[in-house]
């Protein structure tokens, strides 16, 4: 059982991406299953995610970045409305953390710790 946390950072503006709604889904046969969400606070970090106590069963997740509302917020034309990042967590009990490096035409991410 695994715990997942995440960030966004706007590598154009060098800040924290605040206020980005994210979700959490795991996938259930073809289909995807809604396990919580949030929004992203001033660190550009979604605490709370899971609770403290609670930990994933390995499997398929994605996390679903609305993008589009961060980038109408600083009125700023992006190329990319939503990011997902889909990922297989396995049953090792291990953290995984899922941030997501933003700019308006561009992103990339990493296994962090």
């Amino acid at each position: 059982m695994s715990q997942i946390t995440t960030h966004i950072l706007d590598t154009t503006r060098g800040l924290p991406a605040q206020n980005v709604p994210i979700t959490l889904f795991a996938q259930d046969g073809d289909s995807w299953k809604e396990v919580n969400g949030g929004v992203t606070n001033v660190d550009g970090r979604l605490p709370g995610l899971l609770a403290d106590d609670e930990k994933l069963p390995a499997g398929v997740y994605r996390m679903h970045f609305a993008t589009a509302v961060y980038f109408n917020a600083n009125n700023e034309a992006g190329f990319y409305p939503y990011v997902d990042i889909v990922f297989e967590i396995d049953a090792s009990g291990t953290h995984y953390h899922i941030p997501l490096l933003l700019t308006a035409y561009g992103y990339s991410t990493y296994r962090g710790s």
